[in-house]
């Protein structure tokens, strides 16, 4: 564990961030966490009148300088979200960056009077490429979450995937000389913030685009990028911005998703070896859907009480439409009306809107397609602590951490008994 943690180094970090946000939420310490300064103080004193021969800093005192390090951090993160948690008992207006984003959705939105579509359709559109869903309704929400696919509706990792790789299309005829290569990448990382920023700052759209601008950073200074650390990264500077970003339902499962998305999916896809080109696409984006459900489901549970039937079979061709529906719905929103091919555009949003309805029409009138079970937070985390020691298990093979998998079942199967014969007034 160690290991891992060593070769990613915003984890360490991260993990102590969190433990300072979850302290504070559940006993506040704002007016006793000066007490985490005391050790990091006395440290400094003894090193100032320690001895010069051995010296404080060297290799030996690692361990020693790492806790302070970590004290200084509760600090800060203890306090970070008291400050936060103050701001959010108070009625603020609304900033200047929700307001301008919203100015710009509804400038976005003044030619969908010229779209052959009805209100309904257009409140899909409007909420798929702009993220504005003020016009949606609820009964649509809902038959997106029956057929599995209401990740689509919100702004999130997949919408600013399909963008920054319709952008990287876009400059990718540029040459390939070096001034070019960081003229691609900033114009890439500007119009991908931009587009994060009309759509409202979503906590999945930014975590997203924090990835994607690490990974890019990465590559144009050519440094190779450990995704897990990316990860982690884009997390830490996402609560330090906000810390009551963690209770966030979106931040959760973006999060659970895309590391779920890089554990599993790997291991899915080798337990089948597909060589042919039409069959391997589709394949992976099957692995991608299981993995990322496998992270999902239990918060799922937790939180909506329901989970689909006919996720495998909707999100391949409703993944296919969305990715096409994107950018050609932002490219048709942004070029001015009557520029050569203006009109096949239209057809074309027009078709793929029509088609994305009717698909999701068709799937939500499933018999059985949506499975209803709530999780309460108590077996919500007692499941997922199953389902790490099942990995540790799986990694290490030590029978103690199957034997602790088969305990927390126990304890669910237990808890369950004795709330049935309360309900039945044993």
């Amino acid at each position: 564990m160690i290991k891992e943690l060593q070769i990613r180094p915003f984890s360490r970090p991260l993990l102590v961030w969190i433990a300072g946000i979850i302290l504070q939420t559940a006993f506040p310490l704002y007016a006793y966490s000066v007490l985490f300064l005391l050790f990091p103080l006395l440290v400094l004193i003894l090193s100032c009148f320690g001895t010069k021969e051995r010296g404080v800093f060297c290799y030996e005192t690692r361990w020693l300088w790492g806790a302070v390090f970590v004290s200084l951090l509760l600090f800060l993160s203890i306090q970070k979200t008291a400050c936060s948690q103050v701001d959010l008992s108070f009625e603020h207006s609304e900033s200047t960056l929700s307001r301008l984003a919203k100015e710009e959705q509804l400038r976005l939105l003044e030619p969908f009077g010229r779209l052959n579509l009805t209100d309904e359709e257009k409140s899909v559109l409007a909420t798929i490429t702009v993220g504005y869903r003020e016009a949606m309704d609820r009964n649509v929400r809902q038959r997106f979450s029956v057929a599995g696919v209401a990740h689509i509706l919100a702004v999130s990792g997949f919408h600013v995937a399909v963008v920054c790789g319709f952008l990287s299309f876009l400059l990718s005829f540029l040459p390939r000389s070096e001034p070019c290569r960081w003229v691609r990448y900033l114009l890439t990382v500007l119009l991908l913030w931009l587009f994060v920023a009309v759509t409202g700052l979503a906590a999945s759209a930014v975590r997203a685009a924090l990835m994607l601008t690490l990974f890019l950073t990465g590559g144009v200074l050519g440094r190779r990028a450990e995704r897990y650390n990316i990860l982690a990264a884009s997390a830490f500077c996402m609560l330090v911005y906000e810390p009551l970003y963690l209770f966030d339902i979106g931040f959760q499962l973006s999060y659970l998703a895309v590391l779920s998305i890089l554990y599993f999916q790997p291991r899915l896809q080798r337990l089948m070896k597909v060589r042919n080109p039409l069959l391997r696409a589709p394949w992976q984006w099957i692995t991608v859907t299981l993995a990322a459900q496998v992270g999902t489901v239990f918060l799922c549970l937790y939180y909506f009480g329901q989970f689909s039937t006919v996720f495998l079979l909707t999100n391949l061709p409703m993944t296919l439409l969305a990715t096409l529906l994107i950018p050609m719905g932002l490219a048709w929103m942004l070029l001015p009306a009557g520029c050569p091919g203006y009109e096949w555009l239209q057809v074309g949003v027009e078709g793929l809107t029509h088609g994305l309805l009717r698909l999701v029409d068709s799937f939500s009138r499933v018999p059985g397609a949506v499975f209803s079970f709530r999780f309460d937070l108590f077996t919500m985390l007692v499941v997922y602590g199953m389902l790490l020691f099942v990995l540790l298990y799986g990694r290490s093979k030590r029978p103690a951490y199957l034997f602790a998998a088969l305990a927390l079942l126990l304890i669910i199967l237990i808890v369950r008994l004795i709330g049935n014969l309360m309900l039945c007034g044993i």
